[in-house]
């Protein structure tokens, strides 16, 4: 039985830029592009609304909201819903995957409210389906604080009062306070048990990095790693000019081997001097008994080994990079 994947964490602003993640306006490097047509919008806009940025602004418009939202306030949240890579493999296979993704925004829209949930997007042009929801973080009832400073008071003797107002509110650190994300955990759990998924272990020390971390090290990773495959591939091309000039000087040498015992056989040869004739057969003896063809030999060899290992490293590389683009731990 695999796991559950939830992550939640707070957007900046306008979230613009994992906007044009979602919406794939911005191709992230582990991206099939040819399987983008397959990414699915799993929740409708209110009429008027044509993306992610916008949906997040209706909804605050309309959500009766009494405060003036500030300037660093947090506006929404990413929510990344998914399960270990096998998995969602076998969930897909078994073709049911369209029954998890309607039940993972059953479960959203039950945890943080239906009009909060303001997008939710299955991805499937990366190696492991998941959504990217969007929430908007409206409450109601006493702040979380207020709350804990009204019970702190009330353990000293000091009396307090509890105020009345159950309006809505913007307040970020209350969806994400400590025991409601544990809660998170598990009751997505148990929405996703019929799927074969279970809850992560609780207190694990593993930690997760942010999505834009996540994109980033893949990025420069493979810049890196294209950056060594492009070296290699300049030194086996200077290797094999190398091993073009051994082979020239080899010919060369082959060349003027021949070419001596031709003129030895020629009858213009036996008709002279004798001193010639001595001093053209030191000169075949010493060809005969020159290293250099033999050496060039051993060079182009040795060569042709350097080369191979080259080749051999640069197809190691190269499936680094393929496996970073097919990267499916996490989208």
């Amino acid at each position: 039985m695999g796991y559950v994947v939830l992550h939640i964490e707070k957007a900046a602003g306008t979230d613009a830029a994992m906007s044009g993640h979602v919406e794939r306006r911005i191709t992230p490097a582990n991206v099939i592009t040819t399987l983008t047509y397959l990414n699915q919008e799993l929740i409708e806009f209110p009429k008027g609304v044509t993306n992610r940025t916008e949906a997040i602004q209706h909804r605050l418009d309309n959500a009766g909201l009494e405060r003036k939202i500030g300037k660093n306030q947090v506006r929404a949240l990413r929510v990344m819903l998914s399960g270990s890579p096998e998995d969602m493999k076998r969930i897909r296979q078994a073709g049911q995957l369209d029954a998890w993704a309607k039940d993972s925004c059953g479960w959203l829209q039950k945890t943080f409210g239906k009009e909060n949930v303001v997008s939710a997007v299955l991805h499937l042009d990366e190696k492991t389906p998941h959504i990217h929801a969007t929430v908007v973080p409206i409450t109601r009832g006493e702040r979380r604080k207020a709350k804990l400073e009204r019970e702190r008071n009330a353990a000293s003797g000091k009396k307090t009062y509890r105020t009345k107002k159950d309006r809505p509110r913007l307040c970020a650190d209350d969806v994400m306070a400590r025991d409601k994300l544990k809660a998170y955990q598990t009751t997505y759990a148990e929405a996703m048990a019929k799927y074969g998924l279970q809850r992560g272990v609780e207190g694990s020390e593993a930690k997760h990095i942010s999505t834009q971390q996540y994109y980033r090290e893949v990025f420069v990773r493979k810049n890196e790693i294209a950056e060594q495959v492009e070296h290699l591939k300049e030194q086996r091309q200077t290797l094999s000019v190398d091993i073009a000039a051994l082979q020239a000087q080899r010919e060369a040498a082959r060349s003027e081997l021949t070419q001596t015992r031709r003129e030895i056989k020629t009858d213009k040869l036996k008709g002279v001097a004798v001193d010639a004739t001595t001093k053209a057969v030191e000169r075949i003896g010493a060809l005969f008994h020159d290293p250099k063809p033999a050496r060039y030999e051993k060079q182009i060899a040795d060569l042709r080994d350097v080369i191979e290992g080259k080749d051999k490293d640069i197809k190691s590389l190269q499936r680094v990079i393929a496996t970073i683009q097919a990267r499916g731990d996490r989208p």
